[in-house]
């Protein structure tokens, strides 16, 4: 029983030590670490069974494997101590942020030193332990130093743990589980020959280190994916944001052409959304189709003013002008690639549902969606708002010729919605909106 459970724990921390080398997520420093860890313990408990195995064989390999042995399980449990240490020095001075170098630590290296060189000298004086003529391992009246060293490095650890605790954090527990658990062990140890709980003990840790730092590193890894989101997201706010105040400044600009259309891009843009949230779009659908709407006549910048300001009818040759405005305002807007939907409305505003329309004599549903919710409201507003050549419709002839343009002007659907509106009065709330807006 007592080599099944020996066996299981070599097999443990060789995986462990494995799978510390080769888990990337963790600090290559600590992965270092935790490897060193495992492989000492290796050692440890290989010697341990050696040792064991070989007590009280007389032979020659016996008397040199049986020795060899002691050295290695007395020497590998301070090096798991040493390697612990540093392992605690790197936590803290990474994780807890603490500069200056921690003199408890230091202090406890010296110790552990001293401790290696009383296993050295214990070898010619049989300080710790003797073996009598049948080479049978005995303790010495020494070998209360062999418990004492560790244990008293194992207490300094641990009052250094509580000191940091502010600075570990999330570390705390499973750091100060890694010091009590030897440090009970190693004291029940000394009162108790012939179970090894300190090996027992120190797997279970490194098991408990391994886990915790892998869970710690993937908790870093979350936090630093939702920074880097979080940055990504306000940086696309941020773009938003300079998107609509260029679409708005834009759309001022494209509207101060014509003072009988002043608020014409604006109330479209308004209108448009209106009927988008009627007919089910969401809020990202919505913005979009605003910042479209907004932009819908920018091609106007490139018609002559004295044809926009003419008052009056319009020649065959001057409309002719005034039709090239959604290729004109498509050629603007297909410079920025950062927004390609905006020259959506820009382009196809004019089309008809009937396939009457220009630039292009689209039909129907071959009419980009957008551009039949802004062909609408872009009607609607044009019949609502003072021209040169006439003055507003009455809200009862702007609805009679939204109804005759239903399935050939316009598409059936969208038209509705924005005859529906009408008869609601929030075409109402829009116009006073922007007549507050402008004082």
């Amino acid at each position: 029983m007592r080599e099944y459970v020996m066996f299981t724990l070599i097999g443990i921390c060789l995986v462990l030590m494995i799978l510390s080398f080769i888990t990337d997520s963790m600090p290559k420093k600590r992965r270092l670490l935790l490897s060193l860890m495992a492989f000492a313990t290796v050692v440890m408990l290989i010697a341990d069974r050696l040792a064991y195995f070989y007590d009280g064989n007389p032979s020659t390999i016996g008397f040199f494997i049986v020795r060899v042995s002691k050295i290695f399980t007395y020497s590998e449990s301070l090096l798991i101590i040493l390697i612990f240490n540093l392992y605690l020095k790197d936590l803290l001075s990474v994780e807890g942020k603490v500069e200056q170098p921690i003199r408890s630590l230091k202090i406890t290296e010296y110790i552990l030193f001293a401790g290696a060189a009383l296993i050295v000298i214990s070898q010619y004086t049989g300080l710790y332990y003797t073996f009598d003529e049948s080479n049978t391992y005995q303790r010495s009246s020494g070998y209360v130093l062999s418990y004492l060293i560790p244990s008293i490095v194992l207490a300094i650890q641990l009052a250094t743990i509580f000191r940091h605790r502010k600075n570990l954090k999330t570390w705390f527990l499973p750091l100060l589980m890694f010091v009590l658990m030897p440090l009970a062990a190693a004291i029940t140890q000394f009162f108790v020959h012939g179970v090894s709980l300190t090996s027992i003990s120190v797997v279970s840790m490194l098991i408990l280190l391994y886990c915790f730092s892998v869970l710690d590193t993937n908790r870093l890894v979350r936090d630093a994916h939702k920074k880097e989101i979080d940055a990504l997201m306000e940086k696309q706010r941020n773009i938003n944001l300079m998107v609509e105040q260029t679409t708005s400044a834009l759309a001022e600009a494209i509207d101060a052409k014509d003072s009988y259309t002043n608020g014409h891009s604006w109330r479209v843009a308004e209108y448009s959304v209106m009927i988008a949230r009627k007919a089910g779009k969401s809020e990202e659908e919505c913005r979009n189709i605003h910042l479209t709407a907004l932009l819908h006549d920018i091609g106007k910048i490139g018609i002559p003013d004295i044809i926009i300001n003419k008052s009056g009818r319009l020649t065959d040759k001057e409309y002719n002008v005034i039709k090239s405005h959604p290729l004109v305002g498509r050629e603007i807007l297909s410079k920025i690639s950062i927004s390609p939907e905006l020259a959506i409305g820009a382009s196809f505003h004019h089309e008809r549902y009937d396939g009457k329309g220009y630039p292009f004599g689209l039909k129907g549903e071959e009419i980009p969606e957008v551009a039949r919710i802004v062909a609408v409201a872009d009607t609607y507003d044009a019949m609502a708002s003072k021209r040169s050549y006439r003055d507003v419709l009455s809200k009862q002839k702007i609805r009679s010729e939204l109804e005759k343009g239903i399935g050939s002007q316009f598409d059936p659907k969208f038209a509705r919605i924005m005859i529906e509106l009408i008869d609601s009065g929030a075409t109402l709330e829009v116009e006073e909106k922007y007549l507050k807006s402008t004082g």
